[in-house]
């Protein structure tokens, strides 16, 4: 039997620099979550409008949603690395042109890596210039540029990514732009048509149409996923791009292509807008997703089912769909509400929940600290509960993003002198300090990080995602070893949450 490999891909264009290629692996108040981010009003589209054949009439939707759709150029800049040579004449003990032996130690040289350049979609959401497009299209990206269909262009910024769900929202100074109507994914039918508006392969402001394929589908590819099916086509470089409805509204963001062969053959997956808009307002404001959490473990009803089948058990649970229970997590809204091994949740907040992608989908639209009715069986029997949603800590506290800056130090690879000086063979120097986390707990300058919540310390990098994942753990607390100037021992606590 011929065996064939399946290849998720975003679809994000690659395009050659350097001759280097890179791929897509890659306060407030807030507005009820459900609402639009929408700044300013957006005249109503018209209903889908008949064609004198009887068909649906598309051209609307195509024209009044192509401006809003736009191109992403993004570069990495390749990072200096220092690599040992060593002559090649020198490992045979030739000498050199005066007759001396060379015996020289290997030296160590700067090497630049090449750019690295690729291209997406975005959506324009709001006229004063806020757009989403995907994390994988601009979450490693040094420099943004962003065209719109106009040809005008303008760079582009950060305002907060999410590698959850896979969503970015990037700006640009700019007012009066054409912003896209959102419309409610959860809306969307079986069957019903729509249009892929985005930039495949370099050709911009490209439409094509499908059909809902599929709804709620999960992949294994973001932490929550509940994606749109679509057979229109979908293509490298349209990541980021619009998926919009027979009257052009906005019901996803364009993300995933599946294909054996890295071209469109049928399947292309969108994020919904019932995820979109909580993620995206959530990044406007705090400028990191308040992810709320309902504490369990589990599989779609239909999956446990026909594994507890395949060992030979007999399984009657009251329902063949739902979200089997398989663990309770301590200390969540879960464990709090009641909820146990063996219990089927079969709606959330009021909605059907048929698999656990439409559960993610349900719980993904709110915020720690919202009360929903959970509605389960236990022993066949119905039961409702109320739970107050939590976050990864455990409160219903908003969490904000913890700004390097706000450590208070400048950091560098330790260098040859200093790890010879003090016997280590990795570290971070601090080179520069100021008032901030790092200094109240007694760090200074020249002193050097070893290791942060058990990782070693190599590169810049190293330290940078070592504050993040604390700031997405439980404790949000950084450990860290280190030695002072002088070679002393010593240990660093920081409380990411004063």
């Amino acid at each position: 039997m011929k065996q064939t490999t399946k290849n998720w891909i975003g679809a994000v264009a690659l395009v050659l620099g350097s001759s280097a290629v890179t791929g897509a692996v890659v306060k407030g108040t807030v507005s009820n979550s459900s609402q639009p981010l929408m700044e300013q009003p957006v005249a109503a589209m018209p209903a889908s409008v008949a064609a004198p054949s009887g068909l649906v009439d598309l051209t609307v939707a195509a024209e009044s949603t192509v401006g809003s759709v736009v191109y992403i150029k993004v570069t990495q800049t390749g990072k200096t690395q220092k690599v040992q040579v060593q002559d090649p004449f020198d490992l045979f003990g030739f000498p050199d042109i005066f007759g001396f032996g060379r015996g020289q130690q290997p030296q160590q040289r700067e090497y630049k890596q090449p750019d690295r350049h690729a291209a997406g979609s975005g959506v324009i959401i709001s006229a004063d210039g806020y757009i989403v497009t995907n994390n994988h299209v601009v979450g490693e990206a040094d420099e943004i540029e962003v065209k719109l269909n106009d040809n005008r262009e303008f760079k582009g910024r950060i305002i907060g990514c999410d590698a959850t769900t896979d969503l970015a929202l990037i700006k640009i100074d700019a007012k009066n732009l054409p912003a896209i109507k959102i419309g409610n994914s959860d809306d969307l039918k079986l069957g019903q048509w729509v249009l892929a508006v985005g930039n495949p392969f370099n050709l911009t402001s490209t439409v094509t149409a499908g059909i809902v394929s599929a709804k709620a589908r999960s992949l294994g590819a973001n932490g929550i996923e509940s994606f749109i099916q679509t057979d229109a086509a979908i293509n490298s470089g349209n990541s980021g791009g619009a998926l919009v409805n027979e009257r052009g509204e906005l019901v996803g963001i364009n993300a995933m292509l599946y294909s054996q062969t890295g071209s469109y053959s049928g399947y292309g997956f969108a994020i919904p807008t019932s995820i979109m808009n909580k993620v995206v307002a959530d990044l406007k404001v705090y400028g990191t997703v308040q992810r709320a959490i309902l504490g369990v473990g589990g599989k779609d009803v239909s999956n446990y089912i026909d594994a507890e089948k395949a060992k030979g058990n007999d399984v009657e649970l009251g329902t063949v769909s739902g979200v089997y229970i398989e663990k309770v997590y301590d200390t969540s809204a879960a464990e709090e509400a009641g909820l146990e091994k063996g219990d089927v949740i079969t709606e959330f907040d009021g909605k059907k929940v048929g698999k656990m992608s439409e559960l993610q989908e349900a719980i993904a639209q709110h915020r720690p600290g919202d009360k929903v009715a959970v509605k389960y069986l236990r022993n066949k029997k119905s039961h409702t509960e109320t739970v107050t949603l939590r976050n990864s800590q455990g409160t219903t506290k908003v969490l904000e993003e913890v700004d390097l800056d706000q450590l208070g130090v400048q950091v560098k690879p330790v260098s040859d002198e200093e790890k010879n000086t003090m016997n280590i063979s990795y570290g971070l120097t601090i080179s520069a300090i100021r008032n901030g986390k790092m200094k109240s707990a007694g760090a200074g300058k020249g002193t050097i990080i070893l290791q942060v919540n058990d990782q070693k310390m190599n590169t810049v990098d190293d330290w940078e995602e070592a504050v993040k994942s604390a700031n997405q753990s439980t404790d949000r607390t950084l450990w860290i070893k280190a030695l002072t100037p002088s070679g002393r021992k010593v240990s660093y606590v920081i409380d990411l949450n004063e």
